[in-house]
């Protein structure tokens, strides 16, 4: 397993749209996943162990963005034969398994992950109401130990959004496994 960082992507860029189907088969447009403040839109799997890690922290973070009118929606780009923990059926047992109560979708083309310059997993985007990004980082200063967070740079930056504040352009990168691109 590589580990990659996310890259810099300008603060600014537009969503690129997508239609996707989750692992029951039920279709999503991206322009219908925002919420009246925006949309987080969360690259990960199910085997990467920086993944695993920190959905813990993606499934409180969707609830406490929900409380901002802020949507999420998770999006499996490692749908490769070799990777079969990453399957579509295995992507039912994660949400059954954690409870994720907003979309976990199927990237099997892998050409949203490529539209939106997705590196690992987890790459974390935040748009605002204009999906328009405000934010393309890492979700805190601590992804192996919880506990030992001193900074939640993802919250801050949602906080901020909410607010109509400022949101800090010195962002740290994301880490984690590299998408498992099928070529």
């Amino acid at each position: 397993m590589a580990l990659l960082e996310s890259i810099k992507i300008p603060i600014g860029t537009t969503m690129p749209e997508f239609e996707l189907k989750d692992a029951f088969g039920k279709s999503y447009q991206s322009k219908e996943l925002a919420g009246d403040r925006g949309l987080l839109v969360v690259f990960t799997c199910n085997h990467c162990p920086y993944a695993i890690a920190v959905w813990p922290r993606v499934l409180q973070l969707a609830k406490y963005a929900l409380g901002m009118r802020v949507n999420t929606v998770a999006i499996n780009p490692n749908i490769n034969p070799d990777f079969p923990d990453d399957a579509p059926d295995k992507m039912v047992l994660k949400v059954k398994e954690l409870g994720i109560g907003f979309p976990y979708l199927v990237d099997e083309t892998q050409k949203t992950a490529d539209a939106f310059r997705a590196q690992c997993t987890p790459d974390i985007y935040l748009f605002n109401k204009e999906l328009k990004l405000v934010y393309h980082g890492r979700i805190d200063d601590n992804w192996k130990d919880e506990e030992k967070v001193s900074r939640e740079e993802l919250k801050e930056a949602l906080n901020n959004m909410a607010a109509g504040r400022p949101i800090d352009v010195k962002q740290m990168p994301s880490m984690g496994c590299s998408i498992k691109w099928k070529s």
